[in-house]
């Protein structure tokens, strides 16, 4: 496994070399030109890793975004070059306005179409005048797709889908390192196990250490307070490494979840996070940032 993580690094570094553009930070800056009162932004990105950040969208400015999951099997051959599975998720996210942005995307392993709204309520001052925090809503709705183990269940629409809401609170303690907190309910139609509760209560955490003008160090952790029962989970974990060029936001990470929608990997993370196979995935985010106005609105 170690060779095959060193060998996607080798090939993300070949293709983004040959990329050259304005700093990512830069952008996000542009979006918010107006608010000289505000704090450049906390988050270079909407997510921080694994799940979402408090950032948001400018108006007319696109993210198009595609999440990668590599893992491989406990067995004593390899059965595919890189890893054994892959999970990958195409997503788009929009900026309706400066303060609302929605998002759309589908994920291959597990079958789950998602969509999203974020909505920022308050943004940090940096005069200090105003709030000492940025403050951002989000809410998800997801549909399953997959077959379901148990024939009597995914007749219904409602059976297939999920709900996350979440409030996500960020702080930019220093210049380098920022930090958020995640409180989050997730409401699930029917399971499949009778012991399985529909609603669920979780908190996550997230932080950004900037390691240089172009790299940053990310982390993420969930805690359920009242997990899934039927099955044996663990509080998904990831860590990584951010790498800014240009328009385009690269991220490799080390996480224990294989999933990429929210619920998903908040509730169904099966594996522990340590070096057993298939315990450990690699993670590769690449996010690219589209503008379609040619000036950027003042606020």
């Amino acid at each position: 496994m170690t060779i095959r993580i060193i060998l996607v690094f080798a090939i993300a570094f070949t293709t983004a070399q040959s990329l050259c553009a304005q700093d990512l930070l830069g952008i996000l800056e542009e979006e918010q030109q107006n608010g000289s009162s505000f704090v450049p932004p906390t988050f270079k990105i909407t997510r921080i890793a694994i799940g979402h950040s408090t950032e948001v969208r400018g108006k007319g400015i696109l993210e198009v975004s595609a999440f990668n999951r590599f893992w491989n099997l406990p067995s004593d051959r390899s059965q595919s070059f890189i890893a054994d599975r892959m999970s990958s998720r195409l997503a788009l996210e929009y900026g309706i306005s400066d303060r609302l942005t929605f998002g759309m995307g589908g994920t291959t392993f597990d079958g789950l179409f998602d969509g999203h709204f974020k909505y920022r309520v308050m943004q940090r001052d940096k005069n200090g005048k105003g709030y000492p925090f940025s403050l951002t809503v989000f809410q998800n709705f997801r549909y399953d797709s997959s077959a379901f183990a148990n024939p009597d269940l995914g007749r219904n629409f409602s059976d297939r889908t999920a709900f996350t809401s979440q409030i996500l609170l960020s702080k930019k303690v220093s210049k380098d390192f920022s930090f958020q907190i995640s409180p989050t309910y997730i409401h699930r139609g029917e399971s499949e196990f009778e012991n399985d509760p529909n609603n669920f209560f979780s908190i996550g955490f997230g932080a950004r250490y900037r390691l240089g003008s172009h790299f940053s160090l990310a982390s993420e952790y969930y805690h359920t307070l009242n997990p899934v029962e039927s099955i044996e989970t663990f509080n998904p974990f990831a860590i990584g490494v951010n790498w800014e060029l240009g328009d385009i936001m690269l991220q490799f990470m080390l996480t224990n979840a294989q999933s990429i929608v929210e619920d998903a990997f908040i509730l169904n993370t099966r594996n522990n996070f340590n070096f057993r196979n298939p315990n450990l995935n690699f993670g590769f985010n690449a996010t690219y940032v589209i503008h379609f106005k040619n000036r950027l609105k003042d606020k």
